[in-house]
């Protein structure tokens, strides 16, 4: 049966501001948080569009998860959304059919950034991924520190 994981984080740059980064994750992200991140590559397509594939591979302070490939299933730059589902790596040992969504939605001069996941445990010792939560709080918060300097 499938379960559901919702964030909503509000953030002080400007939606367009933050969802270029998001869009920029690529480049970007290994930068900002080399504590998280070794390397994003683009695996098939140009990385932003339907289709396309990222091989995204994580350091030890990532506990559990050494890499994972995502291939993104919607990208609407009008609504700022973008969906992706997991098709290899470590993920795929624990939850099966783990697709997540992120849409970035202006709010005032800031924005509000929604992320659902949607997964199957892959068996009942599964435990609820809250580390993934965690994870997408802080990267957007932190995403938001940066481009607030930036």
């Amino acid at each position: 049966m499938a379960s559901n994981l919702d964030v909503e984080v509000e953030v002080k740059s400007s939606a367009d501001k933050f969802w270029e980064a998001i869009r920029d994750s690529i480049s970007l992200f290994p930068k900002i948080f080399p504590e998280m991140y070794k390397s994003i590559e683009i695996v098939e397509g140009d990385g932003k569009g339907v289709g396309s594939i990222r091989h995204i591979v994580y350091t030890e302070a990532v506990p559990m998860v050494k890499f994972a490939k995502e291939k993104i299933e919607v990208a609407d730059e009008e609504k700022k959304t973008v969906a992706y589902s997991v098709i290899e790596g470590d993920l795929v040992n624990f939850y099966k059919n783990f697709k997540a969504t992120l849409q970035v939605i202006p709010k005032g001069d800031g924005a509000s950034v929604k992320w659902k996941a949607e997964f199957d445990k892959a068996s009942e010792e599964v435990p609820e991924p809250t580390l993934l939560k965690e994870a997408a709080v802080k990267t957007f918060k932190d995403l938001d520190e940066y481009l607030l300097k930036a």
